[in-house]
């Protein structure tokens, strides 16, 4: 058996189609297109790629993109300055800090300080409790994106056993909320589903994976997933992005997996491009939400 690859990139221009359509929409009736005020520290050559899709992205689709570039040696106080002046900008629609940040800015506190209603990435926790009931401002971009690819390949979610590896507060953690739910935001057939949330910790991890109709893995270990580790027929999606001498990999190992799965997400190509386009959504949503 050969699985078939979950086009994350495929997926990910749909769901941008549809929103250059919305945000034209938006500008027709408002006058102004909405904005997207990102804030980049230092020079990590990671999060500058990052960024630099974002904004590409957002041209694409109609939004306003405004790149604030600080430098690595930034304190914590400097960037809660800086959030302030954009939570006070009514023209900015949604702000995102890009991570990681340096070891001396508290990420935690600074997150916090994003206006929840322009919070697009949903780290806030005044979204992530929306979330827990069931009532989000905003799905989390990763997240959202892997249930827009599930339901845009008829793979549902109710009545099944997800595993997710990985707890983060980014994709474990929410992911584990929506899918759980009895209505994910994307209807109750993208939800309902009995979830068991993994990590590192978790003793007889390949005898828990090996149970799931869909296999999420968000661990950050390059090809960490081995076949033995999934139930023959499932849909395994990989949320990891790990760079290696071999070049990047996700936490699964692709190729084998393909031999034992029915669907598989592939790295690059995967979950990536979908991040981006639900970022886009949400910076759409805010807008709205702003008027």
């Amino acid at each position: 058996m050969t699985a078939q690859r979950l086009d994350g990139k495929a997926i990910s221009k749909q769901i941008q189609a549809e929103t250059k359509t919305k945000v034209a929409e938006f500008v027709s009736q408002s006058g102004r297109a909405p904005v997207l005020a990102a804030v980049l520290v230092g020079d990590d050559p990671a999060s500058q790629v990052y960024v630099r899709n974002k904004e590409r992205a957002c041209k694409r689709v109609g939004i306003e993109s405004r790149l604030i570039r600080m430098s690595g040696e930034s304190s914590t106080e400097d960037l809660l300055a800086k959030v302030n002046e954009l939570n006070n900008a009514p023209e900015v629609s949604g702000i995102l800090v890009q991570l990681p940040l340096p070891d001396q800015c508290d990420s935690r506190t600074i997150l916090d300080a994003i206006n929840p209603n322009k919070d697009v990435d949903a780290f806030h926790p005044h979204n992530v409790g929306l979330i827990s009931q069931g009532r989000p401002r905003f799905l989390p971009c990763t997240p959202h994106g892997i249930v827009q690819m599930l339901r845009r390949y008829d793979i549902e979610t109710t009545g099944k056993h997800v595993c997710v590896i990985g707890r983060s507060d980014i994709v474990g953690k929410p992911m584990a909320m929506m899918l759980g739910q009895r209505d994910s935001g994307l209807g109750p057939e993208m939800a309902n589903a009995t979830v068991t949330l993994c990590h590192s910790r978790t003793a007889n991890l390949a005898e828990i994976t090996k149970q799931a109709d869909i296999l999420i893995a968000a661990i950050g270990r390059p090809n960490f997933v081995t076949p033995d580790m999934i139930k023959p027929g499932a849909t395994v999606v990989d949320v990891g992005i790990n760079r290696t001498d071999d070049g990047l990999v996700g936490d699964v190992d692709f190729d084998a997996a393909m031999e034992v799965a029915s669907y598989v997400t592939p790295v690059p190509g995967g979950v990536g491009p979908l991040t981006v386009a639900m970022l886009l959504e949400n910076t759409l949503m805010a807008a709205l939400q702003g008027q």
